[in-house]
Parts: structure tokens; C-alpha cells; sequence
């Protein structure tokens, strides 16, 4: 770039308030041709970088100061990993065709190295594409005619003896014989028919020619034994080195005597690159994927059967998050002392919820990552719903399913890896830490966009759809292979919770795709996604049917009062399209403990019983009431007392009273060293219906909710890498690049006392104040050194609007906004060049 254009791009004229849009210049034409990364980003108009910094928000952390800073950044190590991790197949595959092509290499070089002698169509259609991707991302700059691949991706892709290229080819003529004396590359020479050369460059150059030959190459080879050629297939894909004995067989001396095979090492023999791209056809992998595998469909339904199908479940999920929650009501099992839940008590809830414990451990961290689930905190710490678990019972039920699908969508914490082994061979527990990965929600979203791109109502095939996954990002797809795990859990999860109904995306299950954009909110995300199931999910009852034999039917899902009054009156004995509910002396018992009096339970009934309350239930609640609280327990450590003298010693007599270890301290009164819980369990096995009381004698009213955790928030999902950042964001980072850039590129007048490497020069007081007022009043520009309250040291381009008081107020044409300096601490002051247009 000349000094007149660099002049013109930094001249900013006076009044203007934003940085200057640049035009891209035309790639390939030698008066625009960049020199460096940050030549190209200098050329690129806003937009792009924009999209640049979009697609690797990694660099905008923090926003570089000018655009050589961004093209410094975009090369680190960190940066391009990830950058390299982000891409697809494809584009990979080009990326590590020009880390092996010549530098800088011309687009037909690339083309012919991806699609062969032979040509392919796919390849030549989809490489504008590749090569649009790698230059958006910065990982190739330069027009069509010098593409060159940044300098940590080409290191991280070429070959090497230590690290193999994903093409495997070895290295080039000129690389494999860098320290092969002069003598040995004249006989490689005349073993091949070329005539001898003056010197190794020129030597290696016939050579090169040789193999890059076709004609003379064929010649060649057709000349070899046919054992040689067995072991040049061999190489021919990878890996290109092979070791040999120091007396190697006819064949691989052959090949070494004609610079076929190359000595790498003592013992080791190298195929050259040019060799092997002969042997392929021009090919630089074995395989290349310009056009991505599609997802194929496994089965058509009718929407109808897969919504309604999905609603069931959707239900289901509810109701299994309550079953759940509902038994660790007043206390759950305790915590690790590392975290998480033992192996034992998952068990147990998978028990409870009648289920394999996989998937007990999903519905666990489905619970947790909604807030429904926490740790009280306490020095005996024990899981316990929290409070938002009862906001979340009182809102309507496709409400609640949205707010487990967002959280479930969102959340980087993965259940399919309980009862794995981490790094240290430790399990990995249910609730327990350790089991957040950052890819989860993307592989999520991405596995349901699949799906979305089905025709509706349609199921995929499983293999089609982590081929795919893969081609979208070969570079995670290890020999972990996380992505490919994450998505048959997605699959299998979504499955559970109704977002997908028999393996097809259903329409509640689109609407969480909505924020692909950005532009919706999680929990605007969440009322769309309940809209939309509401219509499907069947209406709640508010009535059951009593049955003579203590149980009660209830035909459909329960209204919350009734569902939550019903579980402490009675026990869920099955469930399906009706749940059964079945009335024992200690559930009637449990209803009494909770306040409720004989009179109220009846009442209860009555109203909500499209059938008469049966005698038998009548009795039962009469004879349970009759009783209960007839003895009484409080702490002394804990007492019983009782007006019927009898009872107390019917009780002492009891060989089952023994572990209390009960003794009589009044004619009414019986003392015991446990706790009190302990002694209305024991009572209550021995058939008896005690009642607590508090100090003051009052019958303790308990309730089955009693237990909660403090309020605790939702845990917050790992991100995988920087937040991609808003538009407003993009915005204001392109402007204060640019602005930087114009201050770090501006031509400026030198004084005679300039620097020789370019950095301003410092001025004195007198001499700064002098420049500074001349400014104000002309209008123009000057560019500063500035230091500031910290100390940071910067350079800008200000316009001078006003000067007193020992400030100067200007346009900060590097901050795009009016500031305030103090003089003192401007370093130094130096005019811009005029502009010679």
C-alpha cells in the first residue's frame, strides 16, 4: 500500500462521527494483492468482519485495539484449534489440501489436488464454498490466483514424522532430501536416466520434475519389479514411512535407488509426496466429502399419531418429575461427600419411579437442571426440592412441560454419563460434578434442526444422522467421539420427555428450534413451546371413583388440589390411562397428621366421588381417627404420655418396644433416650396411631411439603467457549477496530527530531499546548500519545474542538466519541499529512 493510499484510507474529513466503511478490493489483481493477514482484514468491508468476529468470538476478548492486533490473534495457537474444531468436513479437507500444496497456492492447484486427475463435479461445486468458509473464519487470505493457508493452521495440518496429516502424505523431494549429500541425489539421478547436475538445487529439482511428470513417471514405474510396486501400495495411503533392516530386500532397494522411497532416518524409508500423489491420481485423500451425507427417513407416521403419542409422554414426564419429587418431600438422601448421589439410593429412585437407573438419573438431572432439585445446604446435607418446585406444581401442566424441555435443551449437564469412569478412574455420580459438557446444548439443537429438515411426522434413521453429525464437525469427532454419544442420548431423551413422539419431531418439539436466530428469549421460548402442546394434552378431572374395596380410580389427570390432597389420603397403587389409589389405615393416619379431622376427610370425599363413599372406607377413616393421637410423643429426649394407663403398659409389655428401651416415669408417662421421629416410627410399626406435641402440649400439625431447600438457582450450563456475541456487540467492535486502525496507520508529519522506528516523539508542555490550541482553531487532526490514569500507554487521532482549564475537548476519532483529555498527560503531539487529493 503507497503512501498516498495509506494518506487517503486515513484521512478523515471534518464533521464525520463513525469510522470509514473500506470497499474489498478485487482478489487476485496484483495492485490490490495483500502483503499479510492484516493487509486482507484491512480490505475486507465491515460486514465481514463482522461475520469474522461472529464466527470466532474467541477473538473479541477482548476487543483488539487496531486490525493488525485481530490478524495477531486470529493466528495463535488457541484460536486456530478452535477455529479448525468448528469446521466441516469439506472445508477441513481443504484446509489440509493447502497445507501440503505449494505456498502460496493458486486455486487450480488446490482443485486438482481435491479432485484428482479425473476431476469430480461435486468437489469443483462445493470448493467456492469451502474456500468462502476458511477466508470468513481467516484461516486463508489472498486471492484465487496466491491462497495461503495462515502459518499455526498450515503447522498444525502438514505432516511431519510426529505428527501425520489427515491426507497421509509424506514430505516433499525437497524436504526428504534436505540432508542427503550432494553424491546420493546424483546417483538417485542416474538410477532414474536423468543427467547429472552442477548442484543439489538443481538436482533436486530434475528429480521433482521427474515424479511430477505423468508420462515419465508411468515410464518409470512400469520399469519397476512388481514386488516394488506391492510395497509402494502399501504407502501409497498412509502412513508413508516404513522401516527397513540395513540389508533391505530387492524390491525396497530398487525404490531407494530410484529416489521412489527416501531415507528418513537409519531404519526408516519415506515415500515423497510427489510420488505419492502420482500413485493417487492426483488425489490428496483417500475419500473427500464436498456434499454432506443426508438424513435418511426410517418411518412416515401420521402428525396426528405422533403428537398425540408425544403428549402421552409429555405427561408422563410430569408426572414421573412429581413421583420423584414428591418421595423426597421431607428430605431426600444425602449428599456425597464429594457430590452427587450414591449408587444405592439411585437405585432406590429408580425403584420408586419403576425404571432402569440411567433413566432415573436423567429425570434426577432434569429435575436439577430445572431448580426444581437442589442440596439444602445443611451440615447434613440432603437433596430436597426447593421452593420453585411449588411455583412450578401450580402452573398448568403444559406450562410445566416447557419449563423441563428448556431447561433440558439448555443444559450442559449430561446424564448419559453416570456410572462412567472421569480421568482419575473415579464413577461419576447422579447430581454430582463432573458431568457438564459444553457441546451438549449444540448438539441438541442440532440433532432436532435434523430432524425439523424431515418431512413432518417422519422418523430418521440413527446411522444417517450421526453420519452426518460427524461431516458437520470432524475434528471433535475423536476416538471419544462425545458428539456421536451426545446425540443417541438426545434422541433417547427427547424421546422421554416428548419433544419427539415414536422417533419424529413433533410440532411442540419445532417451536424450540425458534431461537436459532437469537431473537427469542428462553422464557418466550418456553410459552411458544406450551402453546403449542397445550391443545394435545388431556384435560384434568376434577373426580375419582370410590370402590368398596378402599381403593379410588382416577379416570384422567387430576386437578392439582385434588392430586395433591389425594397423595396424603391415600397411596398410588398403579398408574397408566387411570391411577389407582388405594386408602390403608396409615395413609388415613398420614391425613390426620397434616390437620385434617375425620369430618373433613369424609367431606372430601363426598364432593369428589362421583360414587358414594363405601362403609368400609367410612370405617376406616372413623376407627384411624378414633385413635389417633390418643397417645401423645415430645422430647424429653422423647415421652410418651396417655390418659389409659392399660395402653402404656400394654406397650411396655411389647417384646417390640424393646429397641425404644421405654421406662415408665409417671402412671401416664413414658420416657425414652431416642429421638422422637424414632419413637412415632416405632409406635406406629407397633400398630399404634401417636400424635406429636410440642412443648406446650399442642398436637404438632406436620405436612408433607415441610422440607425445603433455601432458594437456589437453576445451575448455570458451561459454555463451550466465549458467548457469541449481539449484533450491538459486532457493531461496536468493528467501529473501535477501524478507528484503531486508523490511528495505528495514519500518515503523519514527522518533526527532524522523529524516531527512526516510527513511534511518536515526544513533545514539551509548551509545545503540545501550542499544537493542540493551532488545531482547535483550523479544524484539523493531530495524533497523540496518551497515557492514562493507569498508566496504559495508547495512541489516537483526536480533533482538537476545545482548549482550557488544561483539558482539551475533541473527537476521538479512535473511540468514535467526544472526550475529555487532560493535557498533562499527552506525551507528545504530531500533525496528520495532508491529503493530496
Amino acid at each position: 500500500m503507497g503512501t498516498g493510499e495509506r494518506n487517503q484510507e486515513a484521512h478523515v474529513p471534518e464533521g464525520t462521527t463513525g469510522a470509514t466503511n473500506r470497499a474489498a478490493t478485487a482478489p487476485g489483481t496484483a495492485a490490490s494483492a495483500p502483503r499479510t493477514l492484516a493487509e486482507a482484514l484491512r480490505s475486507r468491508p465491515d460486514e465481514s468482519l463482522a461475520a469474522l468476529l461472529r464466527t470466532r468470538p474467541d477473538l473479541l476478548s477482548p476487543v483488539p485495539g487496531d486490525l493488525t492486533q485481530l490478524a495477531t490473534r486470529a493466528g495463535t495457537r488457541a484460536s486456530v484449534v478452535r477455529a479448525l474444531e468448528r469446521l466441516d468436513s469439506f472445508a477441513l479437507q481443504t484446509a489440509q489440501v493447502l497445507a501440503v500444496a505449494p505456498d502460496p497456492a493458486p486455486y487450480d492447484a488446490v482443485r486438482s489436488l481435491l479432485a484428482g486427475d479425473d476431476g469430480d463435479p461435486a468437489v469443483e461445486a462445493a470448493l467456492p464454498g469451502a474456500l468462502a468458509a476458511l477466508r470468513e473464519q481467516a484461516l486463508v487470505w489472498g486471492g484465487d490466483d496466491r491462497l495461503r493457508l495462515v502459518r499455526t493452521a498450515r503447522e498444525l495440518l502438514a505432516p511431519s514424522p510426529t505428527h501425520p496429516s489427515a491426507t497421509g502424505l509424506g514430505p516433499t523431494v525437497a524436504e526428504a532430501t534436505a540432508g542427503m549429500s550432494p553424491g546420493r541425489v546424483q546417483e538417485i539421478l542416474r538410477a532414474a536416466g536423468l543427467p547429472a547436475t552442477h548442484d543439489p538445487v538443481s538436482a533436486v529439482a530434475a528429480l521433482t520434475s521427474l515424479f511430477t511428470d505423468r508420462a515419465r513417471m508411468t515410464e518409470l514405474l512400469d520399469s519397476a519389479p512388481s514386488d516394488a510396486l506391492t510395497v509402494l501400495d502399501r504407502l501409497v495411503w498412509g502412513p508413508p514411512y516404513g522401516e527397513v533392516s540395513a540389508d533391505p530386500p530387492p524390491p525396497v532397494r530398487w525404490l531407494r535407488d530410484h529416489g521412489l522411497l527416501l531415507p528418513a532416518s537409519a531404519r526408516t524409508l519415506v515415500l515423497p509426496r510427489e510420488v505419492a500423489l502420482h500413485l493417487r491420481a492426483g488425489r490428496a485423500h483417500r475419500t473427500t466429502e464436498p456434499v454432506p451425507p443426508a438424513v435418511a427417513p426410517l418411518r412416515e407416521f401420521r402428525p396426528q399419531v405422533v403428537d398425540a403419542t408425544a403428549a402421552g409422554q409429555a405427561f408422563m414426564a410430569l408426572t414421573t418429575v412429581e413421583d420423584l419429587l414428591a418421595e423426597w418431600n421431607e428430605g431426600g438422601p444425602a449428599v456425597l461427600r464429594a457430590g452427587g448421589l450414591s449408587v444405592r439410593d439411585l437405585k432406590r429412585a429408580a425403584t420408586t419411579l419403576d425404571t432402569t437407573e440411567p433413566t432415573a438419573a436423567f429425570w434426577l438431572e432434569l429435575a436439577y437442571a430445572a431448580g426444581l432439585l437442589a442440596s439444602d445446604g445443611e451440615a447434613d446435607e440432603r437433596y430436597a426440592p426447593t421452593p420453585e418446585y411449588d411455583d412450578w406444581l401450580e402452573l398448568p401442566p403444559a406450562e410445566r412441560w416447557a419449563r423441563l424441555a428448556v431447561a433440558w435443551l439448555t443444559a450442559t449437564r449430561t446424564a448419559g454419563l453416570v456410572g462412567e469412569q472421569d480421568a482419575k478412574g473415579r464413577t461419576l455420580s447422579a447430581l454430582g460434578p463432573d458431568l457438564d459438557r459444553s457441546p451438549a446444548p449444540e448438539v441438541r439443537h442440532r440433532v432436532l434442526a435434523l430432524l425439523a429438515t424431515l418431512p413432518d411426522a417422519t422418523s430418521p434413521d440413527p446411522e444417517s444422522l450421526l453420519a452426518r453429525l460427524r461431516w458437520e464437525r470432524p475434528a471433535r469427532s475423536g476416538p471419544d467421539d462425545l458428539r456421536s454419544r451426545l446425540a443417541g442420548w438426545t434422541l433417547s431423551e427427547a424421546e422421554l420427555l416428548g419433544v419427539t413422539g415414536r422417533g419424529a419431531l413433533t410440532t411442540h418439539g419445532r417451536t424450540l428450534l425458534t431461537p436459532a436466530s437469537g431473537a427469542v428469549e428462553r422464557g418466550a421460548l418456553g410459552a411458544l413451546a406450551a402453546k403449542a402442546l397445550a391443545p394435545h394434552l388431556p384435560e384434568p378431572v376434577d373426580h375419582v371413583l370410590l370402590q368398596a374395596d378402599l381403593t379410588a380410580v382416577a379416570p384422567g389427570p387430576l386437578r392439582r388440589p385434588l392430586a395433591a390432597m389425594l397423595g396424603v389420603l391415600a397411596d398410588i397403587e398403579s398408574k397408566g390411562g387411570a391411577t389407582v389409589y388405594r386408602f390403608t389405615a396409615g395413609s388415613v393416619r398420614r391425613a390426620l397428621d397434616a390437620g385434617q379431622t375425620a369430618s373433613d376427610l369424609q367431606a372430601f370425599l363426598t364432593e369428589h366421588s362421583r360414587t358414594p363413599v363405601p362403609q368400609p372406607l367410612s370405617y376406616l377413616i372413623d376407627d384411624v381417627a378414633r385413635r389417633h393421637g390418643h397417645l401423645r410423643v415430645g422430647a424429653a429426649s422423647a415421652y410418651v404420655r396417655c390418659d389409659d394407663e392399660a395402653m402404656l403398659g400394654e406397650i411396655l409389655a411389647d417384646k417390640r418396644s424393646q429397641p425404644l428401651r421405654l421406662r415408665r416415669l409417671a402412671p401416664t408417662v413414658l420416657a425414652t433416650t431416642a429421638e422422637p421421629a424414632a419413637l412415632l416410627d416405632g409406635l406406629r410399626s407397633m400398630g399404634y396411631a401417636p400424635a406429636a406435641e410440642s412443648a406446650e402440649g399442642d398436637v404438632l400439625i406436620t405436612r408433607a411439603d415441610s422440607r425445603r431447600t433455601p432458594r437456589r438457582a437453576a445451575p448455570v450450563p458451561v459454555p463451550d467457549g466465549p458467548p457469541l456475541p449481539d449484533e450491538t456487540l459486532l457493531d461496536a467492535a468493528v467501529r473501535a477496530i477501524r478507528a484503531g486502525d486508523t490511528a495505528a496507520t495514519v500518515v503523519r508529519k514527522e518533526p527532524e527530531a522523529a524516531r527512526t522506528d516510527g513511534s511518536l516523539p515526544r513533545t514539551s508542555s509548551a509545545e503540545t499546548l501550542a499544537t493542540v490550541q493551532a488545531a482547535a482553531m483550523t479544524g484539523s487532526a493531530l495524533w497523540i500519545g496518551y497515557v492514562n490514569a493507569e498508566g496504559t500507554a495508547s495512541q489516537r487521532v483526536i480533533a482538537p474542538v476545545r482548549v482550557e482549564g488544561g483539558f482539551v475537548t475533541a473527537y476521538d476519532h479512535t473511540a468514535d466519541e467526544v472526550r475529555t483529555y487532560p493535557l498533562h498527560r499527552i506525551t507528545g503531539v504530531a500533525e496528520l499529512a495532508d491529503d493530496p487529493a
